[in-house]
């Protein structure tokens, strides 16, 4: 049974307290364990929590999960950009898939509520790349 780690923003967290939950059952239906879950202020601070999860032995992968709405401001382009580079490179460096369940940015609250299954699709991809990734 792959064992998954899930990192949830809390950042926006009505939206992304619905997300957390499409993970979860996303991971039950697929027969999958959610070992832990660590919720973090926002998407930005995602990268620390994803790397602490990969490094564990018994997590399989990372699923990230937040919303980021967008503002006033280029502010969403900036945390988004960031948090997608430095989970990428969490992915790389830990040798362990972690995906993005982040939706965002450009988006306006009601958009974010429409995107809640993208959460899913984070953990249909981490179950994905363990199952198809060949051994190093």
């Amino acid at each position: 049974m792959p064992t998954l780690g899930l990192v949830v923003a809390q950042f926006n967290r009505p939206i992304t307290g619905e997300m957390e939950e499409v993970a979860r059952e996303a991971a039950a239906d697929a027969g999958a364990d959610v070992e832990t879950i660590v919720s973090v202020p926002g998407v930005y601070d995602a990268p620390l929590a994803a790397d602490r999860l990969a490094r564990r032995e018994a997590i399989d992968a990372v699923c990230v999960i937040g919303a980021v709405i967008t503002g006033d401001t280029d502010h969403d382009q900036v945390i988004t950009d960031a948090a997608a580079q430095r989970l990428s490179d969490v992915s790389l460096e830990r040798d362990t898939p972690v995906t993005l369940g982040v939706t965002g940015p450009g988006m306006s609250a009601a958009e974010a509520r429409e995107r809640v299954e993208n959460a899913e699709k984070a953990v249909d991809g981490a179950l994905t790349l363990l199952a198809e990734l060949p051994e190093p």
